[in-house]
């Protein structure tokens, strides 16, 4: 086995792993990607983020959610909405440094 497929395999497991921690392993799955043309959506989307907040590895599921890109559904109690501000947000107050990164460096 290669060190990439031992990588490779160790975060299928500790995927596996936080998932069966969530309490909404046993929700239905219907409830955290609400259609934003039903107008049950918004009770829906509260009900997940109860769901969320008592979660024990509602910061994993959050981490996991920005670094694979989700964009629909709710992800460690934040919908897609939230997640996008959060990254804007993150973003902006990331040093100039790290988000400059790649770019050619110009003296002010």
């Amino acid at each position: 086995m290669t060190t990439f497929t031992a990588a490779a395999s160790q975060d299928r497991a500790r995927l596996v792993y936080w998932r069966n921690e969530a309490a909404c392993r046993d929700a239905d799955p219907e409830l955290f990607f609400p259609d934003r043309e039903i107008r049950s959506a918004r009770t829906q989307v509260k009900t997940a983020k109860l769901i969320c907040r008592g979660c024990p590895v509602q910061a994993t599921c959050l981490s996991w959610a920005l670094d694979s890109g989700q964009e629909s559904g709710i992800w460690g109690g934040l919908t897609e909405d939230e997640r996008h501000r959060l990254r804007r947000r993150s973003s902006r107050l990331r040093p100039a440094a790290t988000r400059n990164r790649g770019k050619p460096w110009t003296q002010p």
